[in-house]
C-alpha cells in the first residue's frame, strides 16, 4: 500500500544485529527503506538469520560520541537521514540491595544518554527529511510496571518514556515526529538473561494471548509510525505486549 510504502527512505537502526533490532530492520527494508543497522558487533549475531539486503551493517558503540557524531555525519550527508529508531539496550539481573554501581551506570548509559545523544545527533538531518523526520525509541512494559530484579533497567525505561514525550513535544514543530514501542516478551539475549524457567511461565500465564512474540511484530509497529500513515502521531507510546498491560487480577 501507499501509505506504507518506504522507497527512497533512509534509517538508522541501533542494535540491529538479532533480536528486535533485527526483526525491525527485515520489516522497514522489505517495504524499501535503506537501514544502517548499527552494533558493536557490525553483523548479523548468527550468520544463519535472514537479513535483507537493504540493510547495510555498520560497527559502532552508541556510548561513544565521537564515534556516533562520525557515522550519523556519514550517512546524513550520503543518504539524509528520515528516521531513527533508538533499539539498543542492555540490562543486568541482580536484586537492588546487591546491585553494582558502576552496571547501575552502564545500564543508564545504553538505555538514556545514549538515546538522547543519538537523537540529537540526528536532529539535523531528520528536521529535513522531505518525509517528515521519526524518531522511535524501544521502551519497555518496565516503562509502566515494577519487575524485580531489574529495577536499574526499569528506572531507565522509565526515563527513555519521559524523554520520548519531551523531545516529541520540544520538536513538534521541527518536521519531527517521537514516539515509542513498549515490547513484551520476545525471543532475544537480553530476555534470555533474566528469564529463567520458572518465571518464564510466570510471564506466559500473565500474558492473555498465552505465547512470546515474534519479532516482525514489533517491526510493524515501527513500520506505522514511520509511515505516511503516522505524520499526525507524536508523543505517544505503543504497547505490542499480547494484552499484557491491559490485564488485570
Amino acid at each position: 500500500m501507499e501509505l506504507f510504502d518506504l522507497k527512497g527512505r533512509t534509517g538508522i537502526i541501533t542494535g540491529a544485529s538479532s533480536g528486535i533490532g533485527l526483526g525491525t530492520a527485515n520489516v522497514l527494508a522489505e517495504a524499501g527503506a535503506k537501514i544502517y543497522a548499527l552494533s558493536r558487533t557490525g553483523g548479523l549475531k548468527d550468520p544463519s538469520e535472514y537479513c535483507h539486503e537493504n540493510i547495510i551493517h555498520v560497527k559502532a558503540d552508541v556510548c561513544d560520541r565521537e564515534q556516533m557524531e562520525e557515522k550519523v555525519k556519514e550517512i546524513g550527508e550520503k543518504d539524509g537521514i528520515d528516521f531513527l529508531i533508538n533499539n539498543a539496550g542492555v540490562t543486568v539481573k541482580c536484586r537492588a540491595e546487591n546491585f553494582k554501581m558502576e552496571d547501575f551506570d552502564r545500564i543508564q548509559a545504553v538505555n538514556v544518554r545514549a538515546v538522547f545523544q543519538l537523537s540529537c545527533l540526528c536532529y539535523p538531518y531528520l528536521k529535513k527529511s522531505p518525509h517528515m523526520g521519526r524518531i522511535i525509541n524501544i521502551s519497555s512494559m518496565s516503562a509502566h510496571l515494577g519487575f524485580s530484579e531489574v529495577v536499574p533497567y526499569c528506572t531507565s525505561k522509565g526515563a527513555v518514556l519521559a524523554m520520548t514525550r519531551g523531545l516529541a513535544i520540544e520538536w513538534a514543530n521541527d518536521n519531527i515526529t517521537v514516539n515509542s514501542i513498549a515490547p513484551g516478551w520476545f525471543p532475544s539475549e537480553m530476555n534470555k538473561q533474566v528469564m529463567d524457567a520458572e518465571r518464564k511461565q510466570k510471564i506466559l500465564s500473565r500474558m492473555p494471548v498465552h505465547k512470546f512474540g515474534d519479532t516482525r511484530d514489533i517491526g510493524a509497529m515501527a513500520l506505522f509510525l514511520v509511515s505516511d500513515g503516522a505524520k499526525y502521531i507524536t508523543g505517544q507510546d505503543y504497547a505490542v505486549d499480547g494484552g499484557a498491560l491491559a490485564f488485570g487480577y
